[in-house]
């Protein structure tokens, strides 16, 4: 399927080793160049191609003038040799910088902004993960985007301005050591009085600033970057976490109550003002869509950001299965889901129930049309969906899990229900079988139970002959 079409009309490079190349993605083929730089090979993607596949199972030139911005095998040439040219360009400055910063020294707060920015660019990172990277590298007093708090900034504050090659372990300690220090709060009580509370911060928020930290030192010790001679954040102490107790789930009565609850409002201020006849039949029509997004939730396991980017042609009535293939991270539409891979859910007919309830509304139902779709045709907020969530389900008196405890729900009903791991490992889109094991106490002990009385039934019975 992904058969190599070289471009022969348009000169590509004078090494015979640099030339485009087909590949089948998810949403149709795509040109990609290759090249070599310093003996290691670049491939860049340069857009969506302009072929087909003949009968023989290989790419050939489609007919008529290219949409879509697709590109011609000349086309592709072109923009791979303006790539070359880019990247070595950019190469080359980077190899002076490069040498220039090991003969001067580059500050911690330059290399992590180039560490960002290699993380982003290369390595590809999902949206949400360079958010989180940027909040822990924030400079302090910083406001942050909601309320009027400012970032503490503890990592730049304290080794910002300093030579990298002069971090030591003890900077390091001293960073972690603020990060994990108790904290004075100032709010307000249940009677509206101003008191002061102390905020601990969890052992895995230190964590995560001291794995953060030996991130960008490995970038620094890489022979291509600075060179450098070790990591002073490798041998910086690790805070012990708390051991992981049981998942908390729902059971399908609780799902229902859950759904039904949504579809009915109770998130919604009752004393909010009144409202027209065409506004309450909007917001009952937005109060079922999330009814029924709860269930399919719930019944699928889907995270968040794959429900809010999931289209009505991602969905197989007829094969009972929906496909993951995107997913929302960082409020950004990313083209893959956490795994970086499509993975096809099975739809069981609680699931398939509530998406046929959906698709029967008069409105955004193309196959490119969100399935939880806001009263514009727009994607959800996902923040706001949490919000709603959180509301309706106390307002249920349920229990006070959080929304992407509903993916947890199901994997443990599952497990619960006798479906293997391997089975539930694939639908979940695990990467190791290890995470899907943490639905293991979901299985009813007595089941358990019942397989090892059978063991010792069969090696008490060899016992008993033995003797006789």
């Amino acid at each position: 399927m992904c058969s190599v079409v070289a471009v022969t009309d348009a000169p590509m490079t004078p090494s015979s080793t640099a030339r485009p190349f087909v590949r089948l993605r998810a949403t149709g083929p795509f040109w990609y160049g290759k090249w070599y730089r310093a003996a290691k090979p670049v491939i860049r993607s340069l857009g969506r191609a302009w072929v087909v596949i003949d009968s023989d199972g290989a790419w050939k030139p489609r007919r008529g003038r290219p949409r879509d911005d697709a590109l011609t095998e000349s086309q592709a040439g072109q923009r791979m040799l303006a790539m070359m040219r880019e990247h070595d360009e950019q190469q080359i400055l980077l190899e002076r910088d490069a040498d220039a910063r090991r003969r001067d020294g580059i500050t911690f707060r330059e290399l992590a902004a180039e560490y960002l920015q290699w993380v982003q660019e290369v390595k590809d990172v999902k949206p949400s993960t360079l958010s989180g990277y940027r909040y822990l590298l924030t400079e302090p007093g910083t406001r942050h985007l909601r309320g009027d708090g400012k970032a503490d900034g503890f990592v730049m504050a304290s080794l910002g301005d300093k030579s990298v090659a002069s971090i030591s372990t003890r900077d390091v300690e001293n960073v972690l050591c603020k990060v994990a220090a108790p904290r004075q709060k100032r709010v307000l009580d249940a009677a509206g009085k101003e008191t002061t509370v102390t905020s601990r911060v969890a052992p895995r928020t230190v964590n995560q600033h001291r794995q953060l930290m030996c991130a960008i030192f490995n970038y620094a010790m890489r022979p291509s970057t600075y060179g450098l001679a070790s990591n002073p954040a490798k041998f910086a102490d690790r805070r012990r976490e708390p051991d992981r107790g049981p998942l908390a789930f729902y059971t399908p009565e609780q799902i229902e109550a859950l759904a039904r609850a949504m579809a009915a409002g109770a998130h919604r201020d009752t004393h909010s003002p009144e409202v027209s006849e065409e506004e309450r039949a909007a917001r009952a029509l937005d109060d079922a869509r999330d009814g029924e997004l709860v269930r399919v939730a719930a019944y699928t396991g889907l995270r968040r950001g794959e429900l809010i980017a999931l289209r009505w042609r991602d969905i197989n009535f007829a094969a009972h299965k929906l496909t993951v293939r995107r997913a929302i991270s960082a409020g950004v539409e990313a083209t893959s889901t956490k795994s970086r891979r499509a993975r096809e859910v099975p739809l069981p007919d609680q699931a398939a129930g509530a998406l046929d309830r959906l698709s029967t509304r008069s409105d955004f139902g193309g196959p490119d049309e969100y399935v939880f779709a806001n009263r514009l045709g727009r994607r959800l907020d996902a923040t706001a969906l949490r919000r709603r969530f959180e509301r309706t389900r106390d307002a249920a008196g349920l229990p006070p899990l959080r929304f992407h405890d509903l993916r947890h729900t199901y994997g443990s009903l599952l497990v619960a229900g006798g479906v293997d791991l391997q089975s539930v490992k694939a639908a979940m889109g695990h990467s190791r079988i290890t995470t899907t094991e943490r639905y293991l106490h979901a299985r009813p002990a007595t089941e358990q139970a019942a397989r090892f009385t059978r063991a010792f039934d069969v090696a008490t019975a060899a016992a008993v002959r033995d003797v006789v």
